[in-house]
């Protein structure tokens, strides 16, 4: 039996130290926190969404995909090079796909934080607009 085995009961766990008991020697074996929930991804790209409707970056507006690289850049602090024509920089670091629940929870706050900072309307899932109202 191979894994990933989430350990949530005891029978998931005798599962995984059977797995680890026979696995032939050279496998690798990697305990971590879950990464985070499908919900809280489709929560991510709507306030990203609002983001991008809503903002302009230095005088552009920036696909939801770009605000994602601007604000996960600001929450790992992560590097920045030049690319390799010399004509802007790349942001090395953390794919949000690799994030853990408390890493997705960090990156969701710190976009309302900088929405509502900027006059962002963000729609409740189920209710009404939150945010700062200009």
């Amino acid at each position: 039996m191979t894994g990933p085995f989430r350990l949530v009961h005891q029978t998931a766990r005798n599962l995984a130290i059977e797995a680890v008991r026979t696995a032939p020697d050279g496998y690798i074996c990697t305990i971590k926190p879950p990464t985070r929930s499908l919900e809280a991804n489709a929560r991510m790209w709507v306030l990203l969404g609002e983001l991008s409707e809503q903002l302009e970056w230095y005088g552009r507006k920036l696909s939801p995909e770009s605000w994602k690289h601007v604000l996960s850049s600001s929450l790992k602090k992560l590097e920045v090079v030049p690319n390799i024509e010399g004509t802007g920089f790349v942001a090395l670091g953390l794919s949000t796909s690799k994030m853990t629940r408390q890493e997705m929870s960090d990156m969701m706050t710190l976009i309302e934080a900088f929405g509502v900072e900027r006059g962002v309307i963000f729609k409740e899932p189920d209710g009404p607009p939150s945010g700062r109202q200009n």
